[in-house]
């Protein structure tokens, strides 16, 4: 990882002294978050513009069974190249040779262990977007990958940076309870990462690890997930369906905190340590984190298959 970073500085270092941007690659042309961020990152008049990047080309990828992908992945393609000059390319490899960071935006979960394998395999540092994987065992087997290359990677959703979490975060957190939209996509195995993943990264930037056992109640309007962490904490994460704003609970000792409802959420702190990760090559969310939520949510499924039985993390 050490190596990584020094070869990410030096990349920076010769892209300042030329004047040159940092280049920018997406994989996966099929979710909103494409145009939006290439606009951060490629349009000077963006509100949440970040200098010194540039999205310079994209390999489309998409999923034929997946609506949400098929749909778009095209749609999405013509946008980014014809309103910002980014560069389609056939594939992966040819996307690599071209960037020196990737973002790996791909909607659909299932194929991001093989689209990040190449990237890997190319030595470039990655930003997944959610959802990491489609199930534990792929994320974890991403991880392997990049720790055996020395590859720097992170995957985070953009509420864990949202003024719902950063004004409930603070010392001595006993417990949280947060909520937000849960609707489900049948191609994904852990359901809760298809959409839920959201409201279970606010969870996990509020308590941090350590959670050993989860417990699942699932309704048709709504899934109530319930964390046992070590030190005897307690968290839990209510996914609406088929979609709800989002919030937080927050026990501080005898103080309790409640999120404004106007709470603001947006891309631009995500894609401001998006940025400062391809700078220095420090996730701003350990992996090991991103992992146990992983595991959290797949010890939710395991708990919901057998009709809400508390279930240990593997």
């Amino acid at each position: 990882m050490r190596l990584m970073r020094i070869m990410l500085a030096l990349l920076l270092a010769v892209a300042a002294a030329g004047g040159a941007d940092f280049r920018l690659g997406i994989i996966g042309t099929d979710t909103s978050h494409v145009p939006a961020f290439t606009r951060a990152f490629n349009d000077p008049t963006s509100p949440d513009y970040v200098p010194g990047f540039r999205v310079v080309a994209a390999y489309k990828g998409g999923s034929p069974d997946l609506e949400s992908s098929h749909t778009r992945v095209e749609k999405y393609a013509a946008e980014i190249r014809d309103k910002w000059g980014v560069e389609i390319v056939p594939d992966i490899a040819t996307l690599c040779s071209k960037v020196d960071g990737v973002l790996l935006e791909s909607v659909d979960g299932r194929p991001h262990l093989a689209q990040a394998r190449e990237v890997i395999k190319a030595r470039k540092p990655l930003f997944i977007d959610k959802p990491l994987a489609a199930t534990l065992e792929d994320a974890r087997e991403i991880a392997r990958l990049a720790k055996t290359a020395g590859v720097a990677w992170f995957s985070t959703s953009s509420l864990r940076f949202s003024d719902i979490v950063l004004a409930g975060k603070g010392p001595d957190i006993s417990g949280a309870i947060v909520w937000g939209p849960g609707p489900t996509e049948e191609h994904h195995y852990l359901d809760l990462a298809w959409y839920a993943i959201h409201p279970v990264e606010m969870l996990y930037a509020l308590m941090g690890t350590g959670c050993e056992e989860v417990t699942r109640v699932t309704t048709e309007g709504a899934d109530e997930v319930v964390g046992r962490w070590k030190d005897g904490r307690i968290g839990s994460v209510r996914a609406l369906r088929p979609f709800g704003g989002y919030g937080a609970i927050v026990f501080r000792g005898k103080q309790i905190y409640q999120s404004d409802p106007k709470a603001r959420s947006g891309y631009g702190p995500l894609l401001k340590h998006i940025a400062e990760f391809f700078r220095t090559g420090v996730p701003p969310v350990p992996n090991q984190e991103t992992l146990e939520l992983f595991a959290f949510m797949d010890a939710a499924q395991r708990s919901k298959e057998q009709g809400g039985r508390p279930v240990r993390l593997r």
